[in-house]
């Protein structure tokens, strides 16, 4: 299932940060978006996964088809690793969580409490639930954070699986997750022009 972005304004706070963003993201396909800190890669990921609504420009394909990873891990502290992807399975109306435990490697913490794990075990089972959604199109907002190279390679190797099934990820990452399968989208061209004050009072100069 193919995504488009055309055109698209993102803002943050209200203020614009990325203008004329126009994408297409197509079955079997990845994109990692690049650019400094603050230009706006979590804005516009935010708004093309549905979490938000672009100023100008639309998106199209259909919403139920995507699922959004950000920098929380989503996870349930109190549940074990295996009764956390139980849940998220059961959320999107599925039950099999074998495929998730194995891509991350996470058969040997299936019954470990998820609030005992370290911080990159934890990235490792939020990222896990991408698995069991079911959904096509990821949104991945710096999937990688946390990661050792091992686990990178994981995060990698499952991305692969996931393109050779039909699926598509959209991802900004700092890192190279060795995906050279991946087109990259420099999000600098697009930077918002700054916010003309016409009618700033001059009483506050």
């Amino acid at each position: 299932m193919s995504l488009q972005a055309y055109d698209i304004t993102v803002a943050r706070g209200g203020i614009a940060v990325l203008e004329g963003v126009s994408l297409t993201l197509k079955p079997g396909k990845a994109i990692v978006l690049r650019g400094p800190n603050g230009i706006g890669k979590t804005t516009l990921l935010r708004t093309i996964a549905g979490l938000q609504s672009p100023l100008r420009g639309r998106i199209e394909g259909a919403a139920e088809s995507r699922v959004y990873a950000g920098h929380a891990d989503g996870i349930k502290p109190t549940l074990t690793v295996g009764e956390n992807l139980a849940f998220w399975a059961a959320v999107f109306g599925r039950s099999n969580i074998s495929a998730a435990l194995t891509a991350f490697h996470l058969e040997p913490l299936a019954a470990r409490p998820a609030g005992a794990l370290s911080a990159g075990q934890k990235r490792r089972l939020g990222l896990a639930r991408l698995l069991v959604t079911g959904r096509p199109v990821w949104v991945l907002d710096e999937p990688t954070v946390s990661l050792d190279l091992q686990a990178v390679d994981m995060f990698a190797a499952a991305v692969r699986v996931h393109l050779a099934q039909g699926g598509s990820a959209l991802m900004a990452s700092h890192i190279d997750m060795g995906l050279d399968e991946a087109d990259v989208l420099d999000l600098a061209p697009y930077r918002a022009r700054a916010t003309a004050l016409h009618d700033f009072d001059e009483a506050f100069l």
